[in-house]
């Protein structure tokens, strides 16, 4: 028995009717590679069952202190059942990627029991008419409480599951478990009660956190309510959220990255991503005719010394940066976002010292959600939410090298986010292999058209991509002579980009056949 951290505990307390703390990772494999070129979803379950006693929390429930005197703890639920935990289901004909996408966007919008193991994993067939993958593929989608995972500092999960090489070895005999018992209402007590002699002390830190958060939160509310300018403006994406949910992705190459990294001088891979998305959401709501004169803000982790560590070791912690969407020109706007995500303008971009607490080691959808209630009165009565950031962008952990499940090869990697009051849209970009997956979870009221938004996103680095290419120096012939450098041919002479009516007419053919 263990007791949850005020962190984790925060992701159990801000899970609400319409708006929970799962993250769910989405995995797709070519069974092609497998003995016998097939998977069985027994295999799977067998694979899981092996590996169990790797990761704790999988055989962990949440037990609340009674009258929640105390933060809750995890314990090993004595009737633990893994066919509750592993479902196989399959999509109807013909199975395309935007079946796909509503499928897992409601597998993720179900909350979990908090009765059992706050995990479920799904293995999806029926994915016959995905355009760039071979057939027979099938995906496994993990669904788990924010709770009991670190999305950004671990990969712990996708080491439970996969192995490096497609060989497949007989699964070892699982050793022997025995739950401990659960324990009484009284032992609970007893721990509350200790727990309340040094309350001041553990409660120092949650504390301070959770007032900046308020704090912090409560004066935007009054600068609104004033009619003042608000440090960033609000967006459909920063309102109350609803129960459903949406997902879509776009697949890129890490090598084209780094030939649109070549725009800007030190610019890095990090940089273009939040340009490309940037230059999505910029296309995105100029579709809607509410593209913001002034720039969107995102809440992105960043590397940062930490004082606790000893000002050695860095840390993720979430700050705030410009994304410049009010910038037309792409070059100009990457220019913008790399100045604003180096160290010394992380130092004026980032929150001050008692704000950044309440958002460091944790989601800024977390520090939202914590203040959220206490804002609703006064939320309502504006009509709006009070949001920390536009939208969030982070990073899930993948790997460089080819990975496996019982011989089946991973093909794509990525993550659907949980998304709170004031923040309806997070995206979450995954390295998997030479590729770069850009997802991103919403509100399906503020985002109702997904394949918009990610033909959006699509747009967005083909004109950086672009934009690179005419950047290289042109090899001359081998039987021609060297030419003189043309200077840069003037904007107008550019090729255009696409209308909104052709934008969104690409989107949704595009979203039908392929996550690409």
């Amino acid at each position: 028995m263990r007791q949850l951290s005020e962190h984790d505990a925060a992701y159990i307390y801000s899970d609400t009717a319409h708006a929970n703390s799962n993250v769910t990772l989405v995995h797709i494999y070519d069974q092609s590679t497998a003995p016998g070129g097939v998977v069985r979803f027994r295999q799977i379950q067998a694979h899981v069952e092996s590996r169990l006693d790797r990761l704790a929390f999988l055989r962990q429930k949440v037990v609340q202190v009674p009258l929640n005197l105390d933060y809750p703890y995890w314990v090993e639920d004595d009737h633990f059942d893994l066919d509750h935990h592993i479902r196989h289901i399959a999509l109807p004909k013909p199975g395309d990627w935007r079946q796909f996408c509503i499928q897992s966007a409601r597998i993720h919008a179900r909350p979990l029991d908090l009765g059992r193991p706050l995990w479920e994993m799904y293995v999806i067939e029926g994915l016959d008419s995905f355009l760039d993958l071979p057939a027979g593929s099938f995906a496994i989608l993990l669904k788990i409480h924010h709770a009991a995972i670190d999305v950004e500092n671990g990969n712990e999960i996708t080491r439970l599951l996969h192995d490096l090489t497609p060989e497949v070895s007989p699964p070892q005999p699982t050793a022997p478990w025995f739950p401990e018992d659960p324990p009484s209402d009284l032992t609970l007590l007893w721990r509350a009660g200790f727990n309340l002699a040094t309350w001041p002390m553990r409660l120092k830190q949650p504390i301070d956190s959770a007032w900046s958060a308020i704090k912090t939160t409560a004066q935007a509310v009054v600068r609104e309510y004033r009619g003042e300018a608000p440090a960033f403006p609000v967006t459909r994406f920063n309102t109350e959220v609803s129960s459903q949910r949406v997902f879509e992705t776009r697949r890129f190459s890490l090598d084209e990255f780094k030939q649109i990294r070549s725009l800007v001088a030190d610019c890095t891979v990090h940089d273009v991503v939040l340009a490309v998305c940037a230059g999505g959401m910029r296309r995105y709501l100029e579709l809607q005719d509410e593209l913001p004169p002034t720039s969107l803000v995102a809440a992105v982790p960043m590397a940062v010394h930490s004082e606790r560590a000893g000002l050695t070791s860095p840390r993720l912690s979430w700050v705030r940066v410009g994304l410049h969407t009010h910038v037309e020109d792409p070059v100009a706007r990457l220019t913008a976002i790399h100045a604003s995500s180096t160290a010394k303008s992380q130092a004026r971009q980032a929150l001050s010292a008692r704000e950044l607490s309440a958002l460091a080691e944790q989601s800024p959808s977390l520090a939202i959600a914590a203040t959220s209630k206490m804002l609703r009165s006064a939320s309502a009565l504006l009509g709006e939410w009070a949001p920390l950031a536009n939208c969030a962008i982070t990073n899930v952990p993948g790997s460089r090298e080819s990975l496996y499940l019982q011989g089946a090869r991973l093909t794509y990697l990525s993550a659907i986010m949980p998304v709170h009051d004031g923040m309806g849209l997070v995206f979450s970009v995954t390295g998997y292999g030479n590729t770069i997956v850009v997802s991103f979870t919403a509100c399906a009221e503020q985002v109702p058209d997904p394949e918009v938004l990610a033909q959006c996103i699509r747009d967005s680095f083909q004109d950086y991509l672009a934009l690179a290419r005419q950047a290289l120096p042109r090899r001359p012939a081998d039987d021609k002579p060297p030419t003189k450098k043309r200077p840069p041919r003037s904007r107008a002479a550019e090729p255009a980009s696409p209308g909104p009516a052709a934008t969104a007419a690409r989107g949704r053919k595009a979203a039908r056949a392929t996550p690409g």
